[in-house]
């Protein structure tokens, strides 16, 4: 089911509605099982908060969850049809980031134009003008990964009656994880992908390949892959909506 993966056009979307998947290009002449779907991101107010903020993703050695979950609200499908859903992450630019003071930082919304020198540093550390900074060239991509939803394969009428849940997704920056997680860069930014593959019971099925799926980017689900928070208001709001995070709010450590 991963042929797709070498389908060209299928990047992150620009200019789409906040909370509702934007397919890539080619969405035409697609499966009528799979044309029709429709994806719509659960949480997206917090989703949006976070990523007003410029969204962090902790990455650990033995993998850690996202933080919002990524889960989706599915419709179109054929009810009696069997489907694949997975998830990629793709680099957002070809950039390593620091989180540092200065001009010429990335916000939410992307790389800001700079070129100037920043003014002379004030005494006391503004923690306000902090922001990320491009550090230089990225580094070398890391193993590309997809990660299947467990309960795949499943019925069309299965994924639409309930909301789809990336809980179990882990992130790693361990370059030799044999635990089938995530593989990404600290520092780097990324685009969550969601896709929805049609299973083909069809013997020559590999032909249609390119048919049998369609893919979701969700704008607002971008984030800069560390090893530990950078802005102390991320940090605040993951401590705030994070149900796990209550030994945090109470002043107690995390059990």
């Amino acid at each position: 089911p991963a042929a797709f993966l070498a389908t060209p056009g299928e990047g992150p979307p620009s200019g789409t509605v906040p909370g509702w998947a934007c397919e890539g290009p080619g969405a035409s002449g697609k499966n009528r099982r799979v044309c029709h779907a429709a994806a719509r991101l659960e949480m997206g107010s917090l989703w949006e908060e976070f990523n007003r903020l410029g969204t962090e993703m902790i990455v650990t050695k033995a993998g850690r969850r996202m933080f919002p979950t990524f889960q989706v609200k599915l419709s179109g499908l054929d009810p009696s049809a069997d489907y694949v859903l997975l998830m990629d992450f793709v680099p957002l630019d070809d950039k390593r980031y620091r989180w540092g003071w200065g001009w010429g930082g990335m916000g939410a919304r992307g790389p800001r134009p700079g070129g100037a020198e920043p003014p002379p540093r004030p005494r006391r550390y503004a923690f306000h003008s902090s922001s990320w900074l491009v550090a230089g060239r990225a580094d070398p991509a890391a193993p590309g990964r997809v990660h299947f939803h467990p309960d795949s394969p499943a019925k069309g009428a299965q994924w639409m009656r309930q909301i789809v849940s990336f809980d179990k997704l882990k992130l790693t920056n361990n370059l030799l994880d044999d635990n089938g997680h995530i593989i990404l860069n600290s520092m780097h930014r990324y685009q969550p992908r969601f896709h929805v593959v049609l299973v083909d019971p069809r013997r020559d099925s590999e032909r249609f390949a390119h048919e049998n799926f369609k893919s979701f980017s969700f704008p607002e689900t971008q984030f800069m892959a560390v090893t530990a928070y950078q802005n102390h208001r991320i940090t605040q709001l993951k401590i705030a909506s994070n149900p796990f995070a209550k030994g945090f709010r109470d002043g107690e450590p995390e059990p």
